[in-house]
């Protein structure tokens, strides 16, 4: 039970809803800040109670758009995270937020309330995709929030999307240079895709726009490592670049099986307790979930006791994402199970034959170059 806690707040609130988005998030004429921001102290306050006081490694402020809290309500959750638990002198505590002048005014209030990494929506630096994807920045104030939060916080993440309607490889490597220059610590890489209930699904379902797909968009996440690369970027998982030592920790929790805890509305956790794990989630509506807190101090609607078997496919389908890939005894500490009864030991076999996979000199076992760009293919054969 030492092992350290990631911590996730979820804000569901944002200022418009972008078309692409299945994210749980609501926009709201007027949003009672004071109210939510103690059902939030109070679900956290909860769940501490439950947990015991443990290691905390990281808080991660998610959404919605958490830019738009009062930064005296993120100020609190920090002190009660950090008197809840057990949080290192160098405990990462990112922050969300969007590049609209509003919020670019609120990054120093952020900063002061003990927040040390933001992580930028920028998405693009193109105005005509800018326009396309719903945003409500344009380039410039996208650049002038990179420079600002450059100055401001001591780590810096943002956000890119590619395989946008149009796009080619030549504009896109142009695109990514300029915002590397701007901001070379950590990039996240997103491909647009097109998720049921969207605004997006219905006009692509429609005709109206079509996205790069197969080779078309291989070719583009392939020059985005190329490209980071020339800033000292490296891919240290699927989506994600970064210098060496700026990875993402509260990520990597997630990605390594860690236990973490998921507070708000909508919110998920992975827990190790009593030697179960539980895979928790919470009401998504904003205002039922406040209502559920307020009255029973959480708005916990399903608590699941992950059996063996699934334990050791959700460790295997996170760790495989990473470039160090899996260590096998991990595996089998987190699921109970031992590894070779986690994945098809033939299909294992013509992977690693075919070059898709392969085993470090560590021991780990881990995608390769050829493997990374199949790997939503590869998965489901392998697991068991």
């Amino acid at each position: 039970m030492t092992e350290p806690l990631a911590l996730y707040i979820h804000w569901p609130f944002c200022a418009a809803k972008c078309p692409y988005c299945d994210f749980n998030s609501h926009v709201r004429d007027r949003v009672d800040q004071a109210r939510f921001g103690d059902a939030l102290r109070r679900e956290l306050a909860h769940e501490a109670a439950r947990v015991g006081r443990r290691p905390l490694a990281s808080i991660f402020f998610g959404g919605g758009t958490p830019s738009l809290m009062d930064p005296a309500t993120v100020a609190a959750l920090i002190e009660d995270a950090r008197a809840l638990f057990d949080a290192g002198p160098d405990i990462e505590i990112t922050l969300e937020a969007n590049p609209t002048s509003v919020e670019i005014g609120r990054l120093a209030a952020f900063r002061d309330a003990g927040v040390n990494r933001a992580s930028l929506g920028v998405q693009s630096l193109d105005e005509a995709a800018l326009r396309f994807l719903g945003r409500k920045h344009d380039s410039a104030q996208a650049i002038a929030a990179l420079e600002a939060a450059r100055s401001i916080f001591p780590r810096l993440s943002f956000d890119l999307i590619y395989a946008r309607p149009g796009q080619d490889e030549a504009s896109w490597r142009a695109e990514l240079r300029q915002a590397l220059a701007l901001a070379a610590d950590h990039l996240s890489l997103y491909q647009l895709t097109i998720e049921p209930g969207t605004q997006f699904a219905t006009l692509h379902g429609r005709g109206a726009f079509t996205l790069p797909e197969g080779d078309e968009a291989a070719r583009l996440y392939v020059a985005t490592a190329a490209e980071a690369g020339r800033f000292g970027l490296l891919p240290y998982e699927v989506s994600n670049y970064a210098k060496p030592g700026a990875e993402s920790r509260h990520n990597l929790a997630y990605w390594r099986y860690g236990d973490y805890l998921g507070i708000g509305a909508g919110a998920h956790q992975r827990l190790l307790l009593d030697g179960r794990m539980l895979a928790t989630r919470r009401h998504r509506a904003p205002e039922e979930w406040a209502n559920r807190v307020e009255r029973d101090g959480h708005a916990v609607v399903e608590e699941e006791v992950l059996s063996e078997a699934d334990r050791a496919r959700e460790a295997l389908l996170m760790g495989l994402r990473l470039a160090e890939g899996i260590d096998p005894a991990r595996i089998t500490a987190r699921s109970g199970l031992p590894f070779e009864q986690t994945v098809d030991p033939a299909m294992l076999a013509a992977l690693l034959d075919e070059d898709y996979l392969a085993w470090t000199a560590e021991g780990r076992l881990r995608a390769t170059a050829e493997g990374i760009v199949r790997l939503d293919a590869l998965l489901p054969v392998l697991l068991r």
